[in-house]
This record gives C-alpha cells, sequence and structure tokens, in this order.
C-alpha cells in the first residue's frame, strides 16, 4: 500500500469514527430530552361544575295561569336578592364540614364549583317554587311595582332571605348531610313604608347518598328544593 492509500485509510476511519461519536451525542441528546418531556407534569384537571339540574323539562300548558286566576291565584311578590352571610364572598365552591373535627371551619372540595353562587342557585328555585302559584317580581324592579300598583293592584309582598348554611356536613367519614338553613323575612309594602308580617328559618339536611362532592351536591339541591316548598306554603298562609 502506497503511502498516499495509507493516509486515505487513516482519515477515512478518522471521519467514520467522529461520525459515530456524533450521532451517538445526538441520540443521547434526544433521549434526555424525551425523557425530560414524559418527567413534565400533567395538566391540572378543571374543577367539576354543578348546579340544581335542569329543573322543569315540560312547558306547562299556554291556560294554566289563567285556569288559576283569579280566585286561585295570589298577589304578586317581590323577591328580593338572596344574600349569604353563611358563605364565603365570591365562592362558588362546593363546601363541607367535619362535624366531628374542626366542626367550625368550612372546607372547599378543591375539584368541584357550583356553577354560579349558591345564593343564586336558592333563589332560582325558590323563584320556580313560589311562581307556581302567584307572579314573581324583582324587588328592584321599580317599573314592574309601579305598574302593578297603577293597574289597580295593591303593592306586592317582598319576601327578603338570608342563606346561612349552605355546605355538607360530615358526621362520620362515611355519613354526611345536605344542610340548607335560610333565613325568611316576609313584609307588606303600604304608601307609608313596609309592614313585617313574619320571619322565620328554615332548616332542611338530606341525607348524602355518597361522602363525596357528588353526593353533597345531590343532597344540597334535594334540601333546597325542600326549603323552597315549605317556604312558599308559608307564604301562602298570608292568605295573599
Amino acid at each position: 500500500m502506497s503511502m498516499k492509500n495509507a493516509i486515505k485509510n487513516r482519515a477515512a476511519c478518522a471521519y467514520s469514527s467522529s461520525a459515530r461519536a456524533l450521532f451517538g451525542l445526538k441520540l443521547g441528546a434526544a433521549t434526555l430530552l424525551l425523557a425530560g418531556c414524559s418527567a413534565l407534569p400533567s395538566p391540572p384537571a378543571r374543577p367539576v361544575l354543578y348546579d340544581f339540574g335542569p329543573g322543569a323539562t315540560v312547558a306547562a300548558p299556554a291556560d294554566a295561569r289563567s285556569a288559576l286566576a283569579p280566585q286561585a291565584m295570589r298577589a304578586p311578590l317581590a323577591l328580593a336578592e338572596i344574600e349569604a352571610p353563611g358563605v364565603p364572598d365570591g365562592s362558588n365552591a362546593v363546601l363541607y364540614r367535619l362535624a366531628y373535627s374542626g366542626a367550625q371551619q368550612l372546607r372547599p372540595y378543591s375539584q368541584a364549583r357550583w356553577s354560579q353562587p349558591p345564593a343564586q342557585l336558592v333563589q332560582q328555585r325558590l323563584r320556580e317554587e313560589l311562581g307556581h302559584t302567584r307572579p314573581i317580581l324583582q324587588s328592584d324592579d321599580g317599573a314592574a311595582l309601579s305598574r302593578n300598583s297603577a293597574q289597580g293592584g295593591k303593592l306586592p309582598l317582598v319576601l327578603r332571605g338570608e342563606l346561612e348554611e349552605f355546605s355538607q356536613i360530615f358526621t362520620s367519614p362515611t355519613q354526611s348531610t345536605g344542610t340548607v338553613r335560610l333565613r325568611a323575612t316576609l313584609v307588606d309594602l303600604t304608601p307609608t313604608g313596609e309592614s313585617l308580617l313574619g320571619q322565620r328559618v328554615f332548616i332542611v339536611q338530606q341525607p348524602a347518598r355518597t361522602a363525596d362532592a357528588e353526593g353533597g351536591v345531590a343532597a344540597l339541591a334535594e334540601a333546597s328544593t325542600q326549603v323552597a316548598s315549605e317556604l312558599a306554603a308559608w307564604v301562602d298562609q298570608t292568605g295573599r
């Protein structure tokens, strides 16, 4: 072999070794990159949104309201916005208490949220229940109140509510109830001001089928429906 060919062979071998080394470095880097990617944390799961369910899914007959008037249809009622002193401001979290360990502490489920503030959900349920036998107005709708008065009707009753408790209360790790406590105040509007007709605290507890957020949500929805039914019956006792 000539000196020239020997030099060429050595150069080729050196190039081949360098190429293999470079390829190995690239492969190793790619492996490390893939390993790093697989070690990245997965995005957090989005909280599940809950409400009280779809409500009525079949419309009432068109003449249902007229069938009640004028004897059975009661006077209009103005439903004020429900206040929620027992729920943290701006919170849509599904809340629970451990009655057997720190009952004074409200705890939120990390992956469960109400679709609206609880006070709005309760108000919607009250409106549905009360609306079965009477027109429901908004207490801040001055135009509607004035129109009702101008048409010869009396000023409506006004119902105010305070949601004092709205949580799932665990009496043991496996037993819990959806608890709703609502303070209702009923007043009569007169030309000279308001006249108190009554005030009552409604407390309803419904057992949760499961010891988790889903069970608590269902129990709270059932308890809210029962509160709305009892409150509507109480309002109807005024005879108006």
